[in-house]
Order: C-alpha cells, then structure tokens, then sequence
C-alpha cells in the first residue's frame, strides 16, 4: 500500500513537471513570441485623433504611441480646457504645433498651451496679424526659444507611425484672413485625414490644382461648416466617408450652414459635431476608423436654408 501511494506521488510530480515544461515551451517559443508581439503592436501601433469641443473653434490633437501634435487651441478662454485634455491624455510633449491662422479662435489658446507644455516645432502660415491674440502667441514662441517654421505645400514630415503632408496654403497674398490656412493631410497605412483649417472657396480651387492627392477617408470640414468653404468640387475631390464639425453650439454664425449639411446628405457622408456630442475621437489602426460615438444624424431643420 504504502508502495503504491509513493508511486501515485511520483505519477503526479511527473505529470506536473511535464505540463510545466509544455506551457514554458509555448510561451518561449518563436511562434507564441510573435503572437504576443501582434497582440502588443494591436494596442499600440494606431493613431488617434481628437476633436476637443472649444466651443467655437478649432482645437485638434493626434496622438500615436510615441509622438503628438496639436492643431490650434480655440480662442484665448480655451486654453486652459485644451491643456487639462492634453494632460488627461498623458501628453508630456507635442512634437508639433500648427497654428492653422492668425484669427483668435484658433490661435487663442495656443500661447497657454506653448508655456504649460515643451513643444518641438511650430507650424504658422505666412501672414502676420496686428491683434493682443497674435502677439501674445509670438511673445510665447520667443519665450520657448522656438524657431517658427513656414509651411511649404508638398513638405512631409513624420509623426510616430504616420506622415503629414502640407497642402496649404497655395500663395502668400490673400485679402482673406482664413485663406492662409494651413492645410494637412495625415496618413497612417491606408487611412487619411484632411484638416484645412478656415480655408475658403478660393484656397480650396488652388489645393485642387496644386496636384497632391486629396482623397481622404475623414474631412474636418473647413471653417465650421461655413458655405463659403467646403465647396462642392473640393467635396468631390476629399470624397471622404466621415466629416467633422468642430463649432460652438447656437454660435451667432449659423454654423454649420443647411447647404453643406445638404450636400453632405447626398453623399451619406457619416457626420459628428462637437457643438452637439462633444469631443469627437477617430481612432486608425491604418485599416479601420473607429469612432468613439454615434454618427450624427440630420434633422428636417438642419437641411432648411438658414
């Protein structure tokens, strides 16, 4: 009896051995190794971007695992509410700021932004501005020791895993303020998005014609959804299947205007607002775009002519 018990124990203490040397053998193996690779590389190798709700305004933040960029920061109030978004998001450093143009809705924020937080290179178009907004957004530049960079349409940089391109703006002479936008687009894999800021009717017809491509999976609709921007040619040519509006609710502009909402409709263009779901979040793995809440749906009174 007392045999038979010790060789049960010494059954067991095999079996166990053995198991165990099976699980060390599939975790250490090359095959096991890669999976918990693609696992890894599934959390971390996408992109996302963010439409923080400014109220009327623009305020973009994209984010990849190693790198961040921000594109204008609402108006001069909105500084504050940008930067506690950025820290919820645990950014320690912006490796790129672009300030789309010199009007406060934009640029506003930006000054509070560059002396909370270390930012590697700026981004501002070619035109200055006689206003308190603009020359504080300098005095912070100059306080930060940073040189501003102009953009040059067709320049791509890098941002972690994906690229940028400058689209605009296509001159440096415009009676229009918005003109100047500058306009990216952002691609990451076989995902693209468009920002162009404020830009008009005008500037779009030039981005046309200066022959990069436009198509873009995700377009942040120029200057709030304003008619005097998101013309039907360049609606044609972005042919996105996402747009976004970024604008304040009940704002004393009208955006966004019932003619782009239309146009937007006969396209079934899936559509989302800050101004009525708040901050808006595309997230790219460089296939698919998800977004982190419901298309928004149009109403009869969005589709009446204002």
């Amino acid at each position: 009896m007392k045999r038979k018990h010790i060789l049960g124990r010494i059954s067991g203490i095999t079996l166990l051995a053995f198991l165990s040397l099976f699980i060390n053998q599939l975790l250490s193996s090359p095959e096991r190794q890669d999976d918990v690779t693609s696992l890894h590389n599934q959390r971390t190798d996408i992109i996302e971007v963010h439409f923080i709700d400014v109220g009327q305004g623009d305020s973009i933040l994209i984010e990849t695992s190693d790198a961040s960029m921000l594109i204008d920061a609402g108006e001069n109030n909105k500084g504050t509410v940008v930067i506690n978004y950025l820290k919820a998001q645990s950014i320690e450093k912006l490796d790129y700021v672009i300030g789309t143009h010199p009007h406060s809705d934009h640029i506003g924020g930006l000054d509070t932004v560059i002396k909370s937080i270390p930012v590697d290179n700026i981004i501002l178009p070619p035109v200055s501005h006689t206003t308190q907004t603009y020359e504080e957004v300098l005095e912070a530049i100059e306080d930060a020791d940073l040189q501003i960079t102009m953009p040059v349409v067709g320049d791509k940089y890098t941002l972690g895993p994906a690229t940028f391109t400058i689209i605009a703006p296509n001159s440096d002479d415009y009676q229009n303020l918005n003109n100047y936008s500058v306009g990216i687009k952002l691609t990451y894999g076989n995902n693209s998005f468009v920002f162009t800021g404020d830009a008009e009717a005008l500037a779009e017809k030039e981005m046309l014609k200066n022959g990069l491509d436009l198509s873009a999976d995700v377009f942040k609709l120029a200057h709030h959804g304003s008619n005097t921007s998101n013309s039907v040619d360049f609606l044609d040519e972005v042919d996105p299947t996402f747009a976004i509006i970024s604008a304040g609710i009940d704002n004393e502009y009208g955006h966004p205007h019932s003619e782009v909402l239309q146009e937007l409709s006969l396209r079934n263009t899936r559509l989302y607002r800050t101004d009525l779901q708040g901050t808006v979040v595309f997230t790219s793995d460089g296939k698919t775009i998800s977004v982190n809440t419901s298309e928004y749906k149009l109403t009869e009174d969005d589709l009446l002519n204002d």
